[in-house]
């Protein structure tokens, strides 16, 4: 990942910063980057001699793991399309109130990606640490580990965000000069980065759910909330109030209720135990 970084950067320096050939070119940057990490891997499990190596004479489909991939991964998969479609809608509202919106959000969603990192990895930790102390038939891990990663992720997000919260008139000044565009994106920053603790907690509830053999829960709520809740309430109060603060705490609203229709499900759902899949939720 290092490796396509790095080459990344240089390539885009060199073909969009020197040579100017635009677009396109930082597009070939991030495809021939990628290519080389993906290189990069899959030489490095051939050659391994741990029980993970990749040899290739057994590479071949099995219908079993097929079908459990497919189910674990398609509600994801899923789920980011239909988000990612819904927040080109939200970002469609955000355009109506001019360039220097578009520029004040835009500067905000580069320092909110760096945010959000440690979020999707606590989440992603917990579904694969949830899953494989399922499989060890070690329900207690699951339970400590559920309630260690919630709090560790909860913490680290709301310390970023407090930091964005008073960083954020010189961290959106890094990408521009002018006082409405820093204005827009540090008001956005000041609605919604105390918030990130609900963000964490409702990914963190979602890696656990998939890690509990639950991955269509998660891809229910999330599509019921943070799409169809979000855009529903974005268009139906711009009506009536027409302020961009409505988009913003479009965010903080849903990732509120989220989390509670999150901890409700997880409070009712059992443990799966050792071979017996998945049981049946608590009424």
């Amino acid at each position: 990942m290092i490796a396509a970084s790095l080459i990344n950067i240089v390539l885009d320096l060199i073909l969009v910063g020197w040579l100017r050939m635009g677009v396109a070119a930082a597009a070939f940057a991030t495809i021939a980057s990628q290519t080389v990490s993906a290189v990069l891997a899959f030489a490095k499990l051939t050659r391994s001699q741990e029980a993970w190596a990749v040899h290739w004479s057994e590479v071949r489909f099995d219908g079993p793991s097929l079908k459990a991939v497919i189910v674990q991964g398609l509600p994801s998969g899923i789920q980011n399309s239909v988000i990612s479609i819904a927040n080109v809608i939200v970002q469609s509202n955000i355009n109506s109130f001019g360039a220097q919106a578009m520029a004040g959000c835009g500067a905000y969603s580069k320092v909110e990606g760096f945010a959000f990192l440690p979020v999707t990895c606590f989440a992603m930790a917990l579904a694969t640490f949830v899953s494989q102390n399922v499989g060890a038939g070690q329900p207690d891990r699951v339970k400590k580990g559920m309630k260690f990663g919630c709090l560790c992720s909860v913490l680290m997000a709301e310390v970023v965000g407090a930091t964005i919260y008073a960083a954020s008139p010189w961290l959106i000044g890094a990408f521009s000069r002018e006082a409405d565009v820093i204005a827009f994106g540090v008001r956005q920053a000041h609605t919604i980065t105390l918030f990130y603790c609900l963000l964490a907690f409702s990914h963190c509830c979602a890696g656990i759910l998939r890690g509990l053999g639950r991955p269509v829960v998660p891809m229910m709520v999330m599509l019921a909330v943070w799409c169809l809740l979000r855009i529903t309430y974005i268009t139906i109060t711009l009506h009536f109030i027409r302020d961009i603060g409505v988009v913003f705490w479009a965010y903080p609203l849903t990732w509120c209720i989220s989390s509670v229709l999150f901890a409700w499900y997880i409070l009712h759902c059992p443990i799966p135990k050792l071979g017996g899949g998945a049981p049946e939720v608590k009424a």
